[in-house]
């Protein structure tokens, strides 16, 4: 217990949290009260510093952060997603630091407190496995965001293994996994969830606990189903192994008939198609009923399809010389 609040205490002091009740237009009466709290330290899940999504959102809130502010067009344009479908907002870090004249740069703005712009958003990012200390402040941040307003939704994004690694290791008890998910399913609000990189195992479970229809991946995305597993421990007593396979095979039953249940498959079919890793890129889940829609990529910007053929080009060039 002392080694969790040990780093609790840890992680907070690395992620500094500022919220005030600006950060939405409800009127819930519950906000008279955040001005309290608003110098106080809010749980803020563990961020990976190279985790795509972060990167790109972190360039995007220094360079145009006006671009944040905007609301979004429909229901099914997820906080801040948008933003990455953007050439314009999507350049690399050159073409971030020169401006439009030729090999002219301009300062860099400091990187925004990622923590506190997720949280604005209703956002609760599970970007690494769940290991008992993500595991707690997932939790905290779905209590928080409920008791501020449980009318708004909760946009979970996930790009996590679940309880293992990725080479296969556990790095977690299962448990880790289902209590995150208990608490969605005593939540009041919307679960928006999305999927950015990978959701194995209790992550794929998580991904399709959201919302009928608020279930989304994005095109390069895949799912992962796969059976339980327990760390290895060296040696031990032939009693304490059949306790741990009697665990393990009670914690395979109890996933199986969850993802039956959110996905609307027979508990048989699960059960044979867990007898082996199931990889499901994005087409795949939507068959199976982990997901409801992919969100596809814009289409080119208008500006380009407006650019002349070539042979336009040619044309014009060839009056230019004849008149000189």
């Amino acid at each position: 217990m002392a080694c969790g609040s040990l780093c609790s205490q840890t992680l907070f002091s690395r992620f500094p949290v500022s919220v005030s009740a600006s950060f939405s237009s409800s009127s819930s009466p519950r906000r008279a009260v955040t001005g309290r709290i608003s110098a106080a330290r809010l749980p803020v899940v563990p961020l990976n510093p190279n985790d795509p999504f972060l990167s790109k959102l972190a360039s995007v809130a220094a360079s145009h952060p006006e671009a944040l502010a905007i609301s979004r067009k429909d229901s099914d344009t997820l906080p801040y997603v948008d933003l990455l479908c953007s050439p314009k907002l999507m350049a690399t870090s050159d073409q971030l630091e020169r401006s439009t004249f030729y090999r002219e740069r301009r300062p860099r703005t400091p990187p925004p407190d990622l923590p506190s712009l997720l949280l604005s958003g209703r956002i609760v990012y599970l970007g690494m496995p769940m290991v008992p200390a993500v595991t707690e402040l997932v939790v905290a941040q779905l209590l928080y965001l409920q008791w501020m307003d449980p009318m708004e939704p909760i946009y979970i994004y996930i790009n996590s293994t679940g309880t293992t690694r990725d080479d296969g290791e556990p790095v977690a008890m299962e448990a880790q996994g289902l209590a995150i998910y208990d608490v969605l399913m005593q939540t009041k609000s919307d679960i928006y969830t999305l999927c950015l990189g990978v959701a194995a195992g209790q992550a794929c479970l998580l991904l399709a606990a959201g919302q009928k229809g608020k279930r989304f991946m994005m095109p390069s995305s895949y799912a992962i189903i796969q059976q339980p597993r327990i760390p290895s421990y060296g040696m031990m007593q032939a009693s304490d192994i059949a306790i741990r396979a009697k665990e393990v095979l009670t914690n395979r039953d109890t996933l199986v008939q969850l993802l039956a249940k959110h996905t609307g498959n027979p508990t048989d079919a699960i059960h044979h198609i867990m007898r082996r890793v199931r990889h499901m890129n994005a087409k795949q889940a939507i068959e199976f009923g982990v997901i409801d829609k992919i969100l596809q990529h814009d289409p080119p910007p208008k500006t380009l399809k407006e650019i002349r053929p070539r042979k336009e080009w040619i044309r014009i060039d060839t009056r230019f010389t004849q008149g000189l």
